[in-house]
């Protein structure tokens, strides 16, 4: 085994030296330091990597800080696949931190990416809040973009889907369908995202002077499972509705699962939508109708504003994306509910 003994000897100097040379705390000259790191890829001496990013500041490599909580589904998994292709475009290597569960595990997270000397972080934020957001970029030199959540002193370091309105462009549609008596499933309580799309669900019944039904409503946690879970609380509780949005399309599967299993026919019997435009939705039976988030696009304008920020301009990469409506089959039209 290679130790930093070996590569003292190999260059010429003390392992003192090469200590010094690796920490980057203390001057070490131009040319000990070349001759130090030739030793280093000579013996295959391990922390070779390491030590060129504490040396010279380049890691070529770019920071994600997500929660584990969003890495189960196929909306985050596409969502990472994204950021590592778009992070490879620029030559750079992705770098995934787990956020955890706290918002000081999501602080961990980015400093651990800071101490490992990322060029650029990109946060997914779950527990963080704006202001605390703010705070970090404000004590930060590294360049910073947060994803999915709207900044309020660094707008331009946010890139974001403006949820309310998507969820409001969804409940147009159902409502112009003719129903009326819509059941919501949000998502986990405290989610920022799930809270936009309740404000819009809220927003579009009381513009058509529709007073929204508390009973109507039942909390999920993003996943399949809960959307069951959900599905089977709607029929329970005996309430009349003719269609369901979910606030994402994992949710709107476990819907179906429930509603078949109790009988009943999407879309005959009861309309369903969603969001997101997962690639399930797009395969299941009937076809699922949700709201596309264009999260590709949402990756390439973090990368690209944290990277190569030349390319930006505001027409051709807005900070704020919008949400497209999918119409598929799993609604009908109903002349009166």
């Amino acid at each position: 085994m290679v130790t930093i003994l070996d590569v003292a000897r190999k260059a010429g100097v003390s392992k003192a030296t090469v200590s010094r040379a690796l920490n980057g705390k203390v001057f070490v000259s131009d040319d000990v330091k070349t001759r130090i790191f030739k030793a280093i890829e000579e013996t295959g001496y391990r922390p070779n990597l390491l030590a060129r990013q504490l040396a010279t500041s380049a890691s070529r490599s770019v920071g994600l800080v997500i929660t584990n909580g969003l890495y189960n589904g196929p909306f985050f998994s596409s969502m990472i696949y994204q950021a590592a292709t778009c992070s490879e475009v620029h030559s750079r290597q992705l770098v995934l931190a787990d956020g955890k569960h706290s918002a000081q595990d999501e602080r961990n997270a980015i400093n651990l990416l800071l101490e490992l000397r990322c060029e650029a972080i990109m946060i997914y934020p779950k527990y963080l809040s704006v202001d605390e957001l703010d705070d970090i970029i404000d004590a930060c030199t590294t360049p910073i973009v947060v994803i999915n959540r709207e900044l309020c002193r660094h707008r331009d370091q946010s890139v974001f889907i403006d949820h309310r309105s998507s969820s409001e462009l969804m409940m147009n549609y159902l409502l112009d369908q003719g129903h009326r008596r819509i059941a919501f499933v949000a998502g986990s309580a405290g989610s920022p995202t799930g809270s936009s799309r309740l404000q819009g669900y809220y927003a579009a019944l009381e513009r058509a002077g529709i007073t929204p039904d508390p009973a109507l409503i039942v909390t999920g946690s993003w996943s399949t499972e809960s959307g069951y879970d959900a599905g089977r609380a709607l029929l329970a509780s005996g309430q009349a509705f003719s269609c369901v949005l979910a606030a994402n399309d994992d949710m709107a599967i476990g819907l179906a699962k429930a509603f078949h299993d109790a009988g009943l026919r999407i879309p005959d019997d009861i309309s369903l939508a969603g969001f997101d435009d997962s690639v399930i939705g797009k395969y299941f039976t009937p076809a699922l109708t949700t709201i596309h988030i264009p999260m590709d696009d949402i990756i390439r304008d973090a990368v690209r504003r944290i990277l190569a920020p030349q390319e930006e301009t505001p027409l051709s990469t807005p900070r704020r994306h919008e949400g497209a409506l999918v119409i598929r089959q799993s609604v009908r039209s109903r002349d009166t509910v």
